[in-house]
């Protein structure tokens, strides 16, 4: 069986266009990338001051479930991202 070959050349003529290709491809996505930000974390008064709401209008709104709180040693803390995915448009219905 014969081998047909189209290319003449090292191994070294094919690898280095191919890596010059994936550092100019690497260099643009360093220009585009956006690390993520740490989660935050908020203490009952900071999401009261946040949201301009009294501190047992939060404990309600966790006794039924509508925030989800996390605990370290005593004390409370919501997520941040969660609160601000739980606040939802309201649609007002047209006449």
């Amino acid at each position: 069986m014969k081998q047909l070959s189209l290319f003449q050349g090292t191994p070294e003529d094919f690898q280095n266009p191919i890596i010059k290709q994936i550092k100019s491809e690497f260099k643009e996505l360093k220009k585009e990338f956006r690390p993520k930000e740490p989660e935050t974390y908020l203490t009952r008064n900071q999401l009261r001051n946040m949201l301009h709401v009294d501190l047992s209008t939060i404990h309600n709104w966790r006794k039924r479930g509508e925030l989800i709180a996390y605990q370290i040693g005593g004390r409370i803390f919501f997520r941040r991202s969660e609160i601000e995915a739980s606040i939802v448009e309201l649609k007002i219905a047209k006449k």
